[in-house]
């Protein structure tokens, strides 16, 4: 590691090989938890390149336990994290929207390591029952139109690097991981990202993959689409840029998003969403993400028709259903 350490202080980049070895030696106990921690702060100040990137993708997606769902044309709603503007559960409540409008969601996440609260601690606050059972998964699938992956039982090998997040406590590379390596693999992913130069790198990543993909950024620095300002997507079809005014919204105050000071209060933001008491602008913009997320799986639709269909999800309970199922056979 010293070496590395020193590749990294001459401003030096790896290639992908390099980067690959590089966190499979992490990921399996090879260095001690100061090293790692000096290389993700290295990397916190300083810019991935796409072949670094590239690199510690694959390491760590072949590192995991991985799902075949071959029988479903899935997507996952998944943020970076790492925007500093710990909102409530957006990417969340989304999915569940998404999958009470009929589309089959394999939803990767995790607990809070940049916020306080994560797609896991509200999961597990509700009752869910995280399990890695590949038929347990498919049932949830085939009932509720989700499942929820918890990325620590199929990234057994970051358990060495989980505590050192926690002890660091703000984003380093491996928020750029969380989205690329969800184990069922889905053909569908509408990501989040904490910078524009992120969603370049994922642009380059996901071109030639055949998958298809929106990238998400909003340009005052939230992973997701967040109305309080102008918006990027990247996608198959090149780069866009949206205006909240073009789109038919007013623009909402970052204090609407707050997703609480605790999990019990951000788990009773989420239920109040999806139960229909959830305040205009908190509404606005769960279907908003919902909406880019049906449009991804359907490019052949418009975003109005998209946020329809996300609006019928939420306001005829589909999307509350969609929970109370998958609870049921967690």
């Amino acid at each position: 590691m010293k070496e590395i350490l020193s590749h990294l202080f001459d401003y030096k980049s790896f290639t992908s090989k390099e980067a690959y070895t590089i966190l499979t030696h992490i990921a399996t106990g090879e260095y001690d938890s100061h090293q790692i921690a000096a290389f993700m702060t290295i990397y916190g100040m300083r810019s991935i390149r796409v072949e670094e990137l590239s690199g510690f993708r694959n390491a760590m997606y072949d590192l995991c336990l991985k799902l075949d769902f071959g029988d479903f044309n899935l997507i996952d709603l998944c943020g970076t994290g790492g925007d500093g503007k710990d909102t409530f559960n957006i990417s969340t409540l989304a999915s569940f929207i998404v999958a009470g409008a009929g589309y089959h969601v394999a939803k990767h996440g995790n607990v809070g390591v940049s916020s306080s609260c994560g797609s896991s601690n509200v999961m597990e606050y509700l009752g869910y029952s995280f399990s890695k059972d590949p038929e347990k998964l498919k049932k949830q699938l085939d009932k509720a139109n989700i499942c929820f992956l918890h990325a620590p039982l199929f990234h057994p090998a970051m358990k060495t690097v989980a505590p050192i997040r926690r002890a660091i406590g703000v984003k380093t590379f491996f928020n750029m991981l969380g989205p690329l390596t969800n184990p069922a693999n889905p053909n569908v992913q509408s990501v989040g990202v904490f910078s524009l130069e992120l969603a370049r790198l994922y642009g380059y990543l996901y071109q030639g993959t055949g998958k298809q993909y929106s990238i998400i950024h909003a340009l005052d620095g939230y992973d997701e689409i967040s109305l309080t300002g102008d918006f990027k997507v990247i996608n198959n079809q090149g780069e866009h840029y949206y205006e909240v005014s073009s789109l038919g919204f007013a623009p909402v105050k970052k204090e609407a998003l707050s997703g609480g000071k605790s999990i019990a209060e951000a788990v009773k933001i989420f239920t109040n969403i999806l139960k229909g008491k959830g305040s205009d602008a908190q509404n606005n913009v769960v279907l908003a993400n919902a909406a880019q997320a049906i449009r991804t799986f359907e490019p052949s639709k418009s975003f109005a028709d998209c946020y329809y269909e996300a609006e019928a999800s939420l306001l005829d309970k589909k999307a509350l259903k969609s929970l109370e199922t998958l609870l049921h056979y967690a």
